[in-house]
């Protein structure tokens, strides 16, 4: 993530010897992970033969599994993007799933010229919670039927990859921190509108994942809202007002079909009184929700990433002010408290494409790994 280097400039950022430097060099080319790109002209002596990662070596893809639809997204081992879709989704079922992002990671390695062979592994992100189906609070924001269903295996037999698994929240915090308003940030929380609504957390650069995976349920939450009567239990659940659902839920009762991001950006456009009313109510809800995960983690910024139009993001943003009073409250900040993401609905398969890409080559999500941030330097 350096651009290109010789073996000593590796062995001296490495902390390893020349010769193990060398080994490894020659085994990355082998496999066509590093291209040798010539002598470096610089000073006396021989000039040091240069090594990058090789753009067209092999990839590693990334797939966000929702309620409603398939996101893909594909990365060189520079970190680069290299290949994105979003398709429907007609069944979640565990029948339907592996096949299905089966075609998707097929379809999409045709498009940019590569075949299933180069993918290194896939990371896999489903809305959880993990092993505890029916704790939803609006049911089609998790994938019913998963229940004691192994769905690595499965994905894994499907794709014929190796394939890891995480939560959509904590890896759409990942691709905010790699590519997204998290880039130069070490310390975030992130509210994930999926389906339901998700958070992610970075804490010094690496997110919190939990004994189980499950940390960053936040739909589950009973939140007290701002202007609102509270309700709690599974009733009160933060999701059932401040999530994408909910939001379908109202326009459903209306008589208002919307059934994708296009469609809702232009009933914001028109002015759509269900819009409008669901912006307010939600920003009742998350105004009190941004105030705690502040307390709590005390982070640079609150960041809202998902699956709505950034016109509407920017509204709900807009419509949480005044932010109740907590220990973000500073007059010499240098971020605003809340800050919309910037990776739009690619956000979860960004950051679960990075999961194979960290098996590899084991980054730490720190200020150093980020391609995005490098690319503007």
């Amino acid at each position: 993530m350096h651009g290109h280097m010789g073996r000593t400039e590796i062995a001296r950022r490495a902390r390893i010897s020349a010769q193990a430097v060398a080994n490894i060099v020659d085994e990355l080319l082998g496999e066509g992970m590093l291209i040798e790109l010539g002598r470096l002209r610089s000073g006396r002596g021989q000039p040091p033969i240069q090594f990058a990662i090789n753009p067209d070596g092999p990839l590693t893809g990334g797939v966000e599994i929702a309620a409603d639809h398939i996101a893909t997204t594909l990365l060189d081992l520079s970190g680069t993007v290299r290949g994105q879709a979003i398709a429907p989704l007609q069944s979640a079922s565990p029948d339907h799933v592996p096949m299905q992002v089966a075609r998707e990671i097929e379809k999409l390695c045709e498009t940019i010229g590569a075949t299933p062979a180069r993918l290194l592994g896939l990371g896999a992100v489903m809305p959880g919670p993990f092993e505890i189906e029916g704790m939803s609070s609006v049911g089609p924001a998790t994938l019913p039927g998963w229940n004691g269903v192994d769905a690595q295996a499965l994905l894994s037999e499907a794709t014929g990859r190796p394939v890891s698994i995480e939560n959509d929240a904590t890896a759409a915090a990942v691709g905010e921190r790699l590519y997204g308003a998290g880039r130069k940030i070490s310390n975030f929380c992130l509210l994930y509108f999926g389906v339901g609504l998700g958070l992610g957390v970075i804490r010094d650069g690496v997110p919190m994942r939990g004994a189980f995976g499950n940390a960053g349920e936040i739909g589950h939450v009973s939140i007290a809202p701002r202007n609102r009567v509270g309700a709690y239990g599974s009733e009160g659940a933060l999701e059932r007002f401040a999530s994408l659902y909910a939001l379908r839920e109202r326009l459903a009762a209306a008589g208002v079909p919307c059934n994708d991001s296009d469609e809702l950006e232009a009933l914001f456009s028109q002015g759509n009184q269900v819009v409008m009313d669901w912006i307010s109510e939600a920003a009742d809800y998350l105004a009190a929700t941004v105030s705690m995960l502040e307390n709590i983690f005390d982070p640079a910024t609150v960041i809202f990433s998902g699956n709505l139009p950034d016109l509407v993001f920017d509204a709900l943003i807009a419509a949480l002010e005044p932010l109740p009073v907590s220990v973000s409250t500073r007059a010499n900040r240098s971020l605003a408290r809340v800050v919309r993401g910037q990776t739009g609905r690619f956000t979860a398969a960004l950051g679960a494409a990075a999961l194979p890409l960290h098996d590899t080559l084991s980054p730490q999500l720190s200020l150093e790994y980020s391609p995005a941030a490098e690319a503007a330097d």
